[in-house]
């Protein structure tokens, strides 16, 4: 007698989703979700050059928290802060400062943060050569 029923279908994505919103973790995720929605309504109301260098990181007792990847950044998001104060405001967000806080940028995993300059055929030649002279002499003379 062959069994009729099919295979159970693997979950899909929203089958995760759903089940780490009804988790105790889905709380944090629900606030990380509303982090970024913020994040994606202020974002047009920076600088353009400094919006790739931002990004919204908390929201704390009337605080807004950015963190940006570098001094310079850090400057020009502090001297945006009246605009982007406005901006929370005009959308229902009780806020009253600007907090700025600089991190390094994060690299994706496997990739370096510099990339290898390569090196020229004459500077190949001089480190070969320079190698070479390190080079114990043999002392039968065969080399």
């Amino acid at each position: 007698m062959s069994d009729s029923r099919s295979p159970p279908s693997p979950p899909s994505p929203q089958d995760a989703l759903d089940v780490l919103m009804a988790a105790p973790a889905g709380n944090t995720l629900r606030r990380a979700l509303w982090l970024d929605s913020v994040d994606r309504r202020l974002r047009p109301h920076l600088p353009p050059s400094l919006a790739a260098h931002a990004r919204l990181a908390n929201l704390e007792r009337g605080r807004l928290v950015f963190v940006v990847d570098a001094p310079v950044w850090h400057a020009k998001l502090r001297l945006a802060a009246p605009v982007i104060l406005d901006a929370a405001r005009s959308i229902g967000l009780d806020v009253a400062e600007v907090v700025v806080k600089t991190t390094p940028p994060v690299a994706p995993p496997g990739q370096t943060t510099r990339k290898a300059i390569p090196m020229s055929a004459a500077a190949l030649k001089d480190l070969q050569a320079a190698l070479a002279s390190l080079k114990n002499p043999d002392p039968t003379g065969s080399d």
